[in-house]
């Protein structure tokens, strides 16, 4: 699992809009958050609860999911869980936060980077701009 390095110089921008799925109840953060990512150079879809996430991963194929624990109707480990053991959605990467001491718990459900809450911007870009270095590098694309 990723461990994120506050301070280390950020790895190449991400690939052009590469999709990111938010799993985020609350509508100021997700204007928050659709700001920093957008930024960035990710495009980001949001959904509100677990299963609505799993259904729009499945159509989406995001290249990352980022989810809290508690979230409705599917908790983020569930849903980490789910797309992790399936054929179409094993290859997404998923990014769990919370406020709660659950990084072992986030890494036994499958889990690519737990951060902490609350939410640093810029350690959330740099985690999943590294996130998707890896994945390319992984995939054999990166070298």
């Amino acid at each position: 699992m990723l461990s994120p390095v506050p301070n280390s110089p950020a790895p190449n921008k991400p690939e052009q809009r590469a999709l990111i799925l938010v799993v985020e109840r609350n509508p100021i953060v997700q204007r928050l958050e659709r700001f920093f990512l957008e930024q960035a150079g990710f495009g980001v879809e949001f959904t509100e609860d677990g299963l609505a996430a799993l259904a729009r991963a499945q159509e989406l194929k995001p290249r990352i999911v980022v989810t809290e624990i508690l979230v409705p109707k599917l908790d983020g480990l569930s849903l980490c869980r789910t797309l992790k053991s399936g054929a179409e959605t094993k290859d997404i990467l998923v990014m769990i936060f919370s406020h709660l001491q659950a990084e072992d718990r986030a890494r036994e459900a499958g889990a690519d980077a737990f951060l902490s809450k609350p939410l640093d911007e810029e350690l959330l870009i740099t985690t999943l701009e590294k996130l998707l270095v890896l994945q390319k590098q992984s995939a054999g694309e990166g070298t």
